[in-house]
């Protein structure tokens, strides 16, 4: 690894000619610059294109398992200071198991905490962001503390602290994705470990040519590659071991996949990556043609932190992605989980995720069904209660719902159990089969409930361009006291989540703030528009759900 690292330049405030310290597991990529006392921790990777400059302020320090992805620049004034976790002063700190994306900016000083998201193009000038907080992409963070745990949304502009201390929660599924970034840099530094080995990428290229073989090899530079193991999955049994886990894995066939009937493979007792991964080759081996999970244990707590399916009947694993919701996330202070959830046939991912966020949150799930007559007068039966807190158990109790009621409308239900009311109301399937599909955000843990409610002059209100169930959810949120208002943004910034407020909704009726919507609607024809629900006392969005997409 030819790493581009040079000493400190002298100069009047400083003569120290202080070189990087790169620990031995970090890959620093040939295309970045390092310059002057930059400390680089275990299991780092800094990609390529970004500039890491201590020669005007230092020390600067990078923790374990961070990643410095592509353009990042990171430098610092000669004079300011922050404190790090080791009470020693640094011009920029970064902590452990934390994520600086692309084109982001850390200018000193700056300290950024442990478990934190600095997302694409966003700058840190002059601040402290707390440990698990996230920023997303395009936002300015300077002169103020960000306290632990906090979100800052894409585009946010937060120069004074009364800001900061307005700013909302993370979320869970914010948290899983910012751990499922850390674990896919992770596999890259890994990845990119090998290929600069030629013992190692010489063994794979062998694999490739024959055909591979159905073991694994350990490499002199401690990677491992498995041929029936995808290399994400790899980085987790690594990951799991070196936090002291323990590692168990189960099977189920078709049939009892749908009730949650899993069975135990053997124990595995590992202390190794190389027997760790033999053990989990030989139970899919064992058990080809059925479901396997991977799942971690932590000893003192007796909990699982991870359930993730490595195999499914037809011998393929779906890859994680991190639009998903995962099942278990590792606590905080663990280096990486990657996200996963049970998969179904009948339902899409974002129901699927739904279920597991309500369980999660210590809700009841219940499940509802109509036929199309009974549809318009609301008068909805329970389908068999269902009692379970195992997200798959949920999961085939809905899907058996439906099956028992094919052609008719079936919907999911949450409930609060303390405060005795309905968290959420999501129709799941309609008469002609097809699942509804989702148009919640990726941050919205729940819809609205849905009422049958009407209008001030006596009758239910209506939209020719909203379905009934906005309309419901419009209705919902009025009558909860809550603010609304919408959000919109074009098919290239959709993905990397940059939304515009299109204004707050001012209306004392129905068909106030439904016309209001509507006309943002025809604003923005070619664009994609969400509603918003927020509770103005906790300070927090109850809904977030796209009512538009592009034509």
């Amino acid at each position: 690894m030819a790493v581009r690292s040079v000493a400190a330049p002298p100069t009047p405030w400083s003569k120290n000619l202080a070189e990087p310290q790169i620990h031995a597991t970090a890959y620093v990529h040939s295309f970045s610059q390092l310059i002057g006392d930059v400390r680089v921790g275990a299991n780092v990777i800094v990609a390529p294109g970004t500039s890491i400059r201590a020669d005007e302020g230092n020390p600067f320090y990078i923790g374990d398992n961070t990643n410095i992805q592509d353009g990042v620049v990171i430098h610092g004034l000669e004079k300011g200071r922050v404190v790090g976790d080791d009470n020693q002063q640094y011009s920029v700190w970064i902590g452990k198991n934390s994520s600086i994306t692309h084109m982001a900016l850390i200018h000193g000083p700056a300290y950024v905490g442990d478990d934190c998201f600095i997302g694409f193009r966003s700058t840190v000038f002059n601040a402290r962001v707390g440990h698990g907080s996230i920023v997303m992409m395009h936002a300015l963070i300077q002169d103020v503390e960000i306290p632990p745990g906090k979100y800052v949304p894409s585009g946010a502009i937060i120069t004074t602290q009364q800001q900061a201390d307005r700013l909302p929660d993370v979320q869970s599924q914010d948290q899983e994705f910012a751990s499922h970034v850390i674990g896919i840099n992770q596999a890259l530094r890994a990845g990119y470990r090998c290929a600069e080995d030629n013992v190692c990428i010489t063994g794979i290229r062998k694999e490739m040519g024959n055909g591979s073989s159905n073991g694994y090899k350990s490499y002199s530079n401690g990677s491992v590659n498995s041929a029936s193991l995808s290399a994400e999955t790899v980085e987790q049994v690594r990951y799991l071991l070196e936090q002291g886990y323990t590692i168990g894995t189960e099977h189920v066939d078709q049939r009892r996949f749908r009730t949650g009937s899993w069975q135990s493979c053997s124990p595995i007792k590992a202390k190794s990556i190389g027997e760790a991964v033999s053990a989990l080759e030989s139970c899919l081996a064992e058990h080809a043609g059925e479901y396997v999970r991977l799942f971690g244990i932590e000893p003192k707590a007796r909990r699982r932190v991870l359930e993730n399916i490595i195999q499914r009947p037809d011998g393929t694993v779906n890859p994680t992605s991190p639009a998903k919701t995962p099942n278990v996330a590792v606590s905080k202070g663990s280096s990486y989980v990657a996200p996963s959830y049970n998969g179904s046939s009948k339902l899409n991912s974002e129901t699927v995720a739904q279920v597991h966020n309500l369980l999660a949150q210590g809700y009841t799930i219940g499940t509802e069904h109509v036929d199309e007559r009974r549809f318009r007068t609301g008068s909805w039966q329970s389908c068999s209660p269902v009692t379970t807190k195992n997200p798959s158990e949920a999961i085939a109790a809905l899907e058996a719902c439906m099956d028992s009621h094919t052609g008719e409308y079936v919907r999911l239900i949450g409930i609060d159990s303390k405060a005795k009311r309905r968290v959420l109301e999501a129709i799941i399937q309609r008469p002609n089969g097809a699942v509804a599909p989702s148009t919640t955000s990726s941050k919205s843990t729940f819809s609205a409930p849905v009422s049958t409610s009407t209008s001030g002059n006596g009758y239910a209100a209506s939209s020719s361009k909203l379905s009934a169930e906005v309309v419901d959810q419009l209705r919902n949120l009025l009558a909860q006291g809550y603010r609304i208002s919408a959000e919109h943004v074009d098919e290239r910034r959709f993905r990397t989540g940059s939304w515009s407020s299109c204004g707050q909704i001012q209306a004392n009726s129905d068909r106030e703030a439904i016309a209001a919507l509507e006309g943002f609607l025809a604003e923005y024809g070619s664009e994609y528009v969400r509603l918003i629900g927020v509770d103005p006392k906790a300070k927090r969005r109850v809904l977030e759900t796209i009512v538009q997409r592009p034509r």
